[in-house]
């Protein structure tokens, strides 16, 4: 089966946005009066909750810092708070796309492979973050955007993958994802996709190991990237001829062996 299209998570994968999502939570919460400050560590940590929203929720719950019962009275108004100046720092370029992103995706886009979001952040940050790294056409290069709350579970559970396969009419043995974290590759795993792994920064510490191919970055042609595990890639970046050979190679495997890394560990690709 030919290679349809890419699916992309957003934060991490895209660009490395969660610093910036640390600072505009820690902004909010100061603008609301609340003396909570997360640092890198504690993010780390409050990561493995998928969404802004349960991730403050799951803040309140577990930690019950004092003025727990002023941001519950006023949840919507913090987070779209915390939304607003996520925006301006992304606009001010504080989250640029990560290695091969950006090349990788115009590629796509001229040559006709198809695109799709796959994520758990809310579709105005995605917009924000696509606009920064490609102009305000960038959302319509995108045949699907399936973000926030169009699914009711959020990764590791495979539901918003399941929504971009069905939304973009194709199966999951015809497309790729490509994520950065270890909650991200359960659930498109789940779905049934081929994954590339590139762990970004707060989460580099996830286990990878349910990944197709595990990658530092996607690579530039003057900056290569460093091949972890998995299927490996001719080139050391990954362009859509690269991709069309890793995917015909990894059609070559039966079809359980495709979701055991352990049999395709060490496999190259050639173009």
């Amino acid at each position: 089966m030919p290679l349809e299209a890419l699916i992309f998570d957003v934060d991490g994968t895209l660009a490395e946005t969660e610093e910036a999502h640390r600072q505009s939570f820690n902004e909010a919460f100061s603008a609301f009066g609340l003396d909570w400050i997360w640092d890198k560590e504690l993010y780390r940590e409050l990561l493995q909750v998928t969404g802004g929203k349960e991730r403050l929720q799951h803040y309140i719950g577990a930690w019950k810092p004092r003025g727990s019962e002023v941001a519950l009275a006023r949840f919507a108004e913090i987070y779209e708070e915390k939304s607003a100046r996520y925006a301006v720092l992304v606009a001010s370029g504080a989250a640029p796309a990560r290695p091969g992103v950006r090349r990788l995706i115009i590629e796509a886009h001229e040559r006709g492979t198809r695109l799709a979001i796959a994520t758990t952040s809310l579709r105005g940050s995605v917009e924000t973050v696509l606009r920064a790294m490609f102009g305000e056409e960038g959302p319509s290069w995108f045949g699907v955007i399936a973000a926030g709350d169009v699914v009711a579970n959020k990764k590791p559970a495979p539901d918003v993958y399941l929504f971009a396969l069905d939304a973009l009419g194709c199966g999951p043995d015809t497309c790729v994802a490509i994520e950065d974290s270890e909650n991200g590759i359960k659930a498109a795993r789940a779905a049934g996709l081929p994954v590339i792994a590139a762990p970004s920064y707060y989460l580099s510490g996830d286990d990878f190991s349910l990944a197709t191919s595990v990658l530092s970055d996607l690579g530039e042609p003057n900056r290569p990237c460093h091949q972890i595990g998995g299927l490996r890639f001719a080139r050391d970046y990954v362009d859509i001829d690269g991709l069309n050979a890793w995917f015909s190679k990894l059609q070559q495997f039966p079809a359980g062996a495709r979701t055991d890394t352990a049999k395709i560990t060490g496999q190259s690709v050639e173009t």
